[in-house]
């Protein structure tokens, strides 16, 4: 039995998958499935409590609180898969390649990432957003280079044991170029542990993009994001005290679950990660 079949067998992990194929259903049907228009204001039915017409309430403006949830995890989830794809090229290619071009090239990488790694994710994007504007791109671009050096690390670490392997060894006195090696010897081996980390850095960024559009950085209001709902109903709790619960509750599941995922695997597959450098700075 593999490892990863050992994986899937735990619970934790089949629990986190179902959750977050409910998730990525959600983010990329929500508009659909939004009982309402998630835009649309109401000024008569402002700060309503649940209800057989509006399951979960109604915001300040009058907007029916279920279709922004559902039509919020499209940007919500866009964001931050969009910044851990740029922090996977930024630092996965960067650190294969220091394992073949010289100790410059790899002197030169390990430091510009330990710089990255000293910066704070929400100021450094929100420094960001003031110099080239206010963008979900933008922001997105930040999050994703400072993700960079995780895995950066993560990528040359792993790379590092399979460059030892005797097969490497063995193609490499037998003529095979560099580049021949990487991708047939090597690539390959270090996808696994390059995906369990884009898990754990999954869970970080939501909680990045989410901190973002709380502070109006990255999606403007009116597009509803869960961070954005957050901050506009924590200015009426004295009239709906609950009324932060559910998009809350929405991040946490879902940032449990990716954690949830990325531990379960590591500690089956017994794959290296950095995944404690992949909190919120």
């Amino acid at each position: 039995m593999t490892s990863f079949s050992r994986a899937w067998r735990l619970p934790s992990v089949k629990l986190s998958l179902g959750i977050l194929a409910v998730v990525l259903l959600v983010a990329v049907f929500g508009g659909w499935l939004a009982p309402y228009d998630p835009i649309a204001q109401n000024p008569r039915l402002r700060l309503l409590g649940p209800s057989g017409e509006h399951l979960l309430g109604t915001d300040y403006l009058g907007r029916d609180v279920l279709s922004r949830l559902l039509a919020g995890a499209g940007l919500s989830i866009a964001g931050a898969v969009e910044a851990v794809a740029v922090g996977l090229v930024l630092g996965a290619v960067p650190g294969l390649a220091s394992i073949f071009f010289g100790r410059g090239f790899e002197w030169a990488t390990a430091r510009v990432a330990d710089a990255l790694l000293t910066l704070p994710f929400v100021i450094f994007a929100i420094a960001v957003a003031g110099i080239v504007g206010n963008g979900l791109h933008q922001a997105m671009a930040a999050i994703g280079l400072l993700l960079a050096p995780v895995f950066y690390r993560v990528t040359r670490t792993a790379a590092l044991s399979f460059t030892r392997a005797q097969y490497v060894e063995a193609a490499e006195l037998l003529g095979a170029s560099r580049s021949r090696i990487l991708r047939t010897h090597i690539v390959g081996k270090v996808l696994p542990t390059i995906a369990v980390t884009a898990a754990g850095a999954s869970a970080a960024a939501l909680l990045v993009v989410s901190s973002l559009s709380f502070l109006g950085i990255g999606v403007e209001p009116p597009a509803p994001t869960w961070g954005g709902m957050l901050a506009s109903d924590l200015g009426y709790l004295h009239q709906r005290p609950l009324a932060p619960l559910a998009p809350a509750l929405v991040i946490m599941i879902t940032v449990g679950a990716l954690n949830a995922l990325a531990d379960a695997v590591r500690d089956t597959t017994g794959l290296h990660t950095e995944s404690e450098e992949l909190h919120v700075r």
